[in-house]
Formats: structure tokens, C-alpha cells, sequence
């Protein structure tokens, strides 16, 4: 089992069989489905869709919240003409980390619950025949997974999943599942990095490709008219584009970089990536985009929906984007994980700005197991620092070719107080750093009870990201005017550390159909003055570079007395229709040019 990072695409010598659908499923309740070698095949299976999340499909809580290793199986053909190709199945995520068999044999285990992953089929596979693929799929959390949890059992026996974070635990095989057929000498990586001149009159391509071979490569790169613009002969290069039309926000222009390599003057394979041309720095205290000022309008947001949970669906997907066109947003942060990879693909196309998450949440300044702080503890600063680079090494890997990407952020809301967070992150971020050669920033998502002098991940950062409920959390209701009082103070001090700020998160829960004059707390005028006054916050200082509203719908959390039936922050209901709140926001942003504040 290994790392799966070029997505699949059908070409000329590759083929791409989808095998998600309906598979068998069956939740191991004793925990002996290894014991009784269901790696075999289910004893009692029931039908489960895939992609999706198993929990909300049930009707009974003790399964929707069931903690353990749930299975599934799916069956497959491959026919003979294939048996001189490659054959992998390539999983898009499985949450949170799984075993998989191939006619009942072992292929290894996979740990994360957002990174793509594959089998390679060669010894086990029967060409002509029915194949059985097997999963046994782990939804258990601890100190050392990303996202961060721990596992209870209660007094009746039953264990339950206690999530150190606000979102419910969704698990399952939640992105599509594929056998991919490549030839055996074939590209398993591209490295791009993109250039423009001062005067954006020429375009620079620097490549680097991966194969299994020796044999020739040759790159061509075409426009959006199919008119070839550039080509090269080997492995590494630079490819230059006269008067280059750049990837832009909201004006995105894709090239299609499009690889080959030949043995004489035959193709061996065929594989191509939709690539922008566009630069990102941070300078001074302004975040730039193709040399120009950037301003950040849009949420943060989860891969949540009614019965799918965090399961991929193309319909979901397409809805939001048409919401962020009709918002008038122009960016997103894929809280609180890598997002499915289809999601990027429809970014670089509509020229959406992504900040890319790593999955590292969990380590907030609020949990405390045992009275101990969580970077106290030796697991956390061997085991969980180790994979945590992993992920960040996956992230980077996979997203790396996206013109949309334009920031990696590390961590969300951690302990940043703790004075063992310091030697975690200054490892976590200096590391990161020698991954991306595009050079891209580096942000973090601070905790609001963590002032900027006590924090100390925000020396490693480029830009400083601020989680804040001033008003909602503390001091809400007639206590308004008071919070907004800790707010300025709060903002002034980050602001006086000279680098730019983009506020993640901002917000008030709010249940959909409350009207109240003069408002309350829940109702949708209260998340309307609320939204106001935090803006005119952020006009005022010169710091803040951008704006990203929690949440962009409402979503699904563990039970608790804070939340209703999840987390009513979203401008859109779960069902994606607009709150008040996005009516202001569409007019804001209508008004607001991309380069505010330039």
C-alpha cells in the first residue's frame, strides 16, 4: 500500500474504472470480524453507498455514533487484455484509517482519513474473474491521529469517539474508489512551478517529472484554444510563454501541460495537468497575487451535507461553488482538512483561492485530559509530531500543481500557549518550508483566548490567521459593546507584530427562521449586527487582508448544549438556502474590489 498523489485521468494509455457505487457493509459490534476472517468475506452484510459516510444513513443512534472498525466489500472484474498494464485501486480517502484485502489477501493498512491511497494488483488479481475487495475501516481517535480525539467506554460497555474538535466524526470510504490502468513505463510525478516578468509579458514553466523509466519525455503545453504554446524534450525544464495569460482570481485561464513519454516514436504514456500561471508572496503586510495586493472574502467551510455526512458528492459541490459565484466570495479555507480532490480541480476553473488545511486540529488550549496539557506529553512530541509532517508531506505532495493553492495553513486553534508548543511548531513549520518549491506562505489558525503576547506559533508564520467570537462565546447579547472593546485591544496587539492578518473565523450561531426586534442571540438579525460591526473592525485596520466568515453552512457536530442539532454558524442552512447574513455579505463583497486595501 502506498501514496496515490497524480489524480486519475483517462488519456490516450490510461484507463479509469470507477467502482464506487453500492457495496456490502457490516459493522463489527464484537469486534472479532478479524478473528473470524470477514477479511474473507461479510458474514451478514448490509447494502452501504460509496462514497459517503456510513452514520446518518441509519435510523438507530447506537449505530450512527457506533465507535470501532465497520467493514465493507465490493466485487470486481478485470479483463485479460489488461494483464501487461499496471493495476492499482486507488481509494480517494477512507476515514479515518484502514486494512485492506484483495481476495483475502492482506495489501497493508493506510493511516488519515483525507490523502488518496492505492493497492497495486499484480500478485492477487484474477483476470477474467471476480475479484473481492475487502476494507475494514477504523473510526477511533487518539492523541496521535490527525484530527485529535480519544476513545471512552461508558458504564453499559459501549465505546464512544470524544472528538477534541466542533465537527462530528464522520467516517467511512468517503471519496471515490478506482481502478486505474497505466502502462509500466509510465509518469508518477509532476512538479510545476510558474513565473511572470515584471511587465506580465512572459510566462516561465519550470518542470520537474518523475517516471518509472529512462525512456524520453516530451512536454507541450497548450492554451484554452487547443494551440500549442510551448513544448520541451526531458525530465526538467523551463518552458516560456510569450504574453502569457495569467490565473487570477475569479479570471482563472488554465494551460493544459500535457506529458508523453516515447520509446523511438511510440507514446508509452499519456498524462496531462490544467495548470495557471500566477505568482504568490507575502510583502510587507499585504498578502499579493500576480505582484498585486489580494483581499480575501469567503468562509470557512466543511465537506458536510444532509445523509452523505462528509462523503463526496459532485451535486453538493456544484451548489457551493454556485453560492461562493452568487456571494461574490472569492476564497476558501478548507477547514479543518484536505478537501476531495475534484474540489480543487473545479477551483482552479472558476479562479476560487484556496488556503489548504492540513488535518491538524485538536490541540486546542481548552482540552485538557488528566489535568495535562496536551504538547506535555511525550507521545504528542514524537509520534503525533512525526505524522503530522507526514500529512503536511502528503498535502503539499498532492496539491502542490494547483494554481488555486496559495497558502498551507498548519494547524488550527492550538495550544499556542503552551511552552512546549513552541519546539513542536518551530519544527512543524521549518519543516514544512523544504517541501513546496513554489515557496507559498505559511499560516495558522489562532485560538481567540490566546493574545497575540502569549502565543508562540505566530513567530514561525507569514500570515496570522484569528479565530474570533468576541460577542458569541463571551459577552454576547447587552455585553456586545463590552467585547467589542477586547477585540480592539486583542486586534492592535497582533497588529503591532507588522504581518498581515486574515480573520478564519468569525461568527454567531444561528437558527434559521428566528426573527426578533430588537434582536437576540440566535436570531438572524443578531448574526446580521453581529457580521457589521466585526467588518468595520477590519476596515479600520490596516493589517487585516481578508475576511472568512464561519461558517459558510451550517453543519453537524457532536451532541452538546451549545449546539442545536450541530452548528447553526452558516450564512446557507445546511440545505444550502441563505440566512439574512448573506444578503449583507453579498452586498459587501459586491462593493469590495479583489485588491481592497491595495
Amino acid at each position: 500500500m502506498y501514496d496515490s498523489m497524480l489524480y486519475p485521468r483517462e488519456t490516450s494509455k490510461r484507463y479509469v474504472v470507477d467502482i464506487s457505487g453500492l457495496w456490502k457493509f457490516q459493522i463489527d459490534e464484537k469486534n472479532d470480524g478479524y478473528q473470524k476472517k470477514w477479511m474473507n468475506g461479510l458474514p451478514d452484510p448490509i447494502t452501504m453507498a460509496v462514497p459517503s459516510s456510513f452514520n446518518d444513513i441509519f435510523t438507530d443512534k447506537k449505530i450512527r455514533d457506533y465507535a470501532g472498525y465497520i467493514w465493507y466489500e465490493k466485487s470486481f472484474f478485470v479483463p485479460s487484455e489488461w494483464k501487461d498494464k499496471n493495476l492499482e485501486l486507488r481509494f480517494g480517502a477512507v476515514t479515518h484509517g484502514c486494512q485492506v484485502w484483495i481476495n483475502g489477501t492482506n495489501m497493508g493498512t493506510h493511516k488519515g482519513g483525507f490523502m488518496p491511497f492505492a493497492v497495486n494488483l499484480e500478485e492477487v488479481l484474477h483476470f477474467d474473474e471476480e475479484n473481492i475487495v475487502v476494507v475494514a475501516v477504523s473510526n477511533l481517535l487518539d492523541f496521535t491521529t490527525l484530527p485529535i480525539g480519544r476513545t471512552k467506554t461508558l458504564s453499559n460497555g459501549r465505546k464512544v469517539v470524544l472528538p477534541h474538535f466542533d465537527f462530528f466524526n464522520y467516517a467511512g470510504i468517503h471519496r471515490p474508489v478506482k481502478l486505474v490502468v497505466t502502462p509500466k513505463e509510465k509518469i508518477e510525478d509532476i512538479t510545476i512551478v510558474t513565473n511572470i516578468d515584471k511587465d506580465h509579458k512572459v510566462g516561465m514553466i519550470q518542470y520537474e517529472i518523475e517516471t518509472s523509466g529512462k525512456n524520453e519525455v516530451q512536454v507541450e503545453v497548450y492554451d484554452e484554444n487547443k494551440k500549442l504554446v510551448g513544448e520541451m524534450i526531458g525530465k526538467t525544464g523551463e518552458i516560456i510563454i510569450e504574453n502569457p495569460i495569467l490565473w487570477k482570481p475569479k479570471d482563472a485561464y488554465l494551460y493544459k501541460f500535457r506529458v508523453k513519454i516515447f520509446q523511438n516514436k511510440e507514446v508509452l504514456d499519456d498524462y496531462y495537468l490544467n495548470i495557471g500561471i500566477r505568482t504568490v508572496e507575502v510583502k510587507e503586510n499585504r498578502f499579493m497575487i500576480n505582484g498585486e495586493p489580494f483581499y480575501f472574502k469567503g468562509f470557512g467551510k466543511h465537506e458536510d451535507s444532509e445523509y452523505r455526512g462528509r462523503g463526496y458528492d459532485p451535486v453538493v459541490m456544484l451548489r457551493d461553488f454556485e453560492l461562493f459565484d452568487w456571494i461574490h466570495a472569492n476564497s476558501i479555507r478548507t477547514s479543518h482538512y484536505p478537501y476531495a480532490e475534484e474540489f480543487y480541480e473545479l477551483a482552479d476553473r472558476k479562479g476560487i483561492v484556496i488556503i489548504d488545511e492540513v488535518a491538524a486540529v485538536g490541540f486546542q488550549a481548552v482540552v485538557k485530559v488528566d489535568h495535562v496539557d496536551i504538547f506535555s506529553q511525550e507521545i504528542v512530541q514524537k509520534e503525533t509530531l512525526n505524522y503530522h509532517k507526514l500529512e503536511i508531506e502528503r498535502l503539499i505532495k498532492r496539491d502542490k500543481n494547483h494554481a488555486c493553492v496559495v497558502m498551507w495553513c498548519l494547524t488550527n486553534e492550538p495550544d499556542s500557549k503552551s511552552p512546549d508548543s513552541e519546539k513542536y511548531f518551530q519544527e512543524i513549520y521549518s519543516y514544512a518550508r523544504t517541501l513546496d518549491l513554489q515557496k507559498r506562505p505559511l499560516t495558522y489558525a489562532n485560538f481567540m483566548y490566546i493574545n497575540a503576547k502569549e502565543c508562540k506559533v505566530h513567530q514561525f508564520v507569514d500570515v496570522i490567521g484569528l479565530n474570533r467570537y468576541w460577542g458569541w462565546y463571551e459577552k454576547a447579547g447587552e455585553e456586545f459593546v463590552d467585547a467589542m472593546e477586547i477585540f480592539k485591544k486583542d486586534l492592535q496587539e497582533f497588529s503591532e507584530l507588522g504581518k498581515p492578518i486574515l480573520f478564519f473565523e468569525y461568527g454567531a450561531d444561528t437558527v434559521s427562521g428566528i426573527h426578533k426586534l430588537p434582536s437576540v442571540t440566535f436570531s438572524e438579525e443578531y448574526q446580521v449586527e453581529f457580521l457589521s460591526e466585526y467588518h468595520k473592525m477590519f476596515d479600520r485596520c490596516e493589517n487585516v487582508i481578508g475576511e472568512h466568515v464561519w461558517n459558510f453552512a451550517d453543519f453537524q457536530t457532536t451532541e452538546g448544549p451549545l449546539r442545536v442539532d450541530g452548528n447553526k454558524k452558516g450564512i446557507f442552512t445546511r440545505s444550502r438556502q441563505p440566512k439574512s447574513a448573506a444578503y449583507l455579505l453579498k452586498e459587501r463583497w459586491g462593493e469590495l474590489p479583489n485588491n481592497y486595501k491595495a
